[in-house]
């Protein structure tokens, strides 16, 4: 396939840099910057100071790393949240899709990854330390081990379950309606929500 002749350098620009999302290849991106062209300054000028925004001012909590306009997101700052349960997971997509099945009243931890050695992720480079230290607390008395039914998500919960064992904390894993090999964010809420709800203690998920 022959390469796209661009008019504009500044058109070029702009498309190599949309071609980098995920899943955007160059024809893909030439549409959205086409669009964008169409569109009235101030729409666009709307767009990109959004993009700045989210860039600069885009906070980490904390308490848990989700995503959050506040040094503490809305979630942990919450009163009516039952701090005893502490819900672990992958990723802030992962929050999203466990809060929209209403099934779930407690807090989350995000380890920003999972442990895969072939991808060279080793424990050292999730946020393993601080849910230790935050467990240290003494408040957690049961955490859910909510990652992804494959082998990452299981040796991550493994190595975690593994680290505080020694603790009096409570160790539940959600149930297996999460089909093995699935990612948590592709899962429908209400299958999301029977598992975080028929969730089982952790040492019985583990094969003997």
């Amino acid at each position: 396939m022959h390469g796209l002749v661009f008019p504009s350098k500044l058109l070029e620009n702009t498309v190599e840099e949309f071609a980098k999302l995920p899943g955007v290849g160059k024809k893909t991106a030439l549409r959205l910057v086409l669009h964008l062209l169409k569109q009235p300054v101030s729409d666009v000028d709307r767009f990109t100071n959004a993009l700045n925004k989210l860039r600069h001012e885009v906070k980490h909590c904390i308490k848990c790393n989700n995503i959050s306009d506040t040094d503490v997101c809305h979630i942990c700052s919450n009163p009516r949240r039952d701090d005893a349960v502490l819900c672990v997971v992958e990723s802030i997509k992962d929050v999203m899709s466990i809060e929209n099945t209403n099934q779930y009243n407690g807090f989350y931890y995000v380890l920003g990854g999972l442990i895969s050695p072939m991808d060279g992720i080793g424990p050292a480079d999730l946020n393993i330390d601080g849910l230790v230290n935050k467990i240290a607390q003494g408040n957690v008395k049961e955490v859910i081990m909510a990652l992804s039914a494959t082998m990452e998500g299981d040796t991550t919960s493994f190595y975690i379950f593994k680290k505080l064992k020694n603790t009096e904390v409570e160790f539940s894993a959600i149930a297996r309606g999460v089909a093995f090999g699935d990612e948590l964010e592709y899962t429908d809420e209400i299958t999301l929500g029977r598992a975080i709800v028929n969730r089982t203690r952790f040492e019985s998920t583990l094969a003997l």
